[in-house]
């Protein structure tokens, strides 16, 4: 695979710059990260040859008063491939970046390579009914999801630049609300169950965290648990605008396999869907296949695998 001499990062969680950072080594010769945040949570080991520094966020000063100052340094140096990841903060930083280079960002992309000095990506159109593959001109800037590249033991960052007094003296945080939210990484789990609203009633999850526990997996859900019933956080919601993972094992509880959820579940190694409709279109797209109550399933399963 080609590669560049240069790949730069833009991401503020954790995961996500572990993710991208990882992505950019196998694309770039060397990788340089922009970041801002709290410096004791995002900091080293972060897989970057070189990190420029920003400043910390939360009393005065939000993640997008330092984008300004970023796009500056991303004029001066005009890297050739940019990634960042499709929070809010990354999306408005990418598209800064790839104004200032005379670019457009691609979105949403579900696989990227290096080919003939181009960067090449494959992103899902017409909602997950077909892929459509796009390569870079010139400059790249992507916007990358979670799990399309993998999380591996990090390494120390090279050199750690401060950037002083780089906040945008126009914008200022007023107010500060938290949003109660879960903190999960489906992207990098190696088994998930997930719910549908065929599990019946937001009471009944507790049998599928039980099962969850009983197989060391995370929590999925398709949209409408997450956005219609709200039984669960839209963090886990998989699908064409969720997450797409490529879990070892996966198991779809109560989901009838509409194309939407199924495009972010394709790369999985293997898929058991739990059902009570036989008709359900799941069942023609998975490995194995149990009809039946939910619970009673769940329930039995739980047993076998806690011995």
């Amino acid at each position: 695979m080609d590669k560049y001499s240069h790949v730069w990062v833009i991401a503020s969680a954790r995961s996500a710059i572990l993710e991208l950072t990882n992505g950019a080594a196998t694309m770039g010769d060397t990788v340089s990260l922009l970041l801002a945040g709290d410096r004791e949570i995002g900091w080293n080991p972060l897989n970057a040859d070189t990190v420029y520094y920003y400043g910390q966020t939360g009393a005065t000063q939000s993640f997008l008063s330092y984008i300004p100052a970023m796009v500056e340094l991303i004029k001066e140096h005009r890297p050739s491939l940019i990634l960042s990841d499709l929070s809010k903060n990354g999306r408005i930083a990418a598209a800064y970046a790839a104004a200032a280079l005379g670019t457009n960002v691609m979105t949403d992309v579900t696989e990227i390579w290096v080919e003939d000095g181009k960067v090449t990506s494959k992103r899902m159109v017409y909602g997950g009914s077909a892929f459509k593959t796009e390569q870079a001109k010139d400059v790249a800037v992507l916007c990358v999801g979670a799990g399309v590249f993998e999380a591996k033991e990090p390494t120390p960052a090279g050199e750690i630049i401060d950037i002083p007094d780089a906040a945008a003296p126009g914008i200022v945080l007023k107010e500060k609300r938290d949003k109660v939210t879960q903190s999960v990484n489906l992207g990098a789990a190696k088994r998930v169950i997930s719910v549908g609203r065929g599990l019946g009633s937001e009471e009944k999850l507790v049998y599928i965290q039980n099962f969850a526990d009983a197989i060391d997996a995370e929590i999925g859900c398709s949209r409408p648990v997450a956005e219609e019933e709200k039984w669960l956080p839209k963090e886990r919601y998989i699908g064409v605008s969720g997450c797409m993972i490529k879990p070892e094992v996966y198991v779809a509880a109560g989901i009838s396999g509409q194309v939407q959820h199924m495009v972010g579940i394709n790369q999985s190694g293997t898929i058991i869907a739990i059902n009570k409709d036989k008709s359900a279109p799941i069942f023609s797209q998975c490995d194995y296949g149990i009809v039946g109550d939910l619970v009673t399933v769940l329930s039995e399963l739980e047993k076998k695998f806690r011995g």
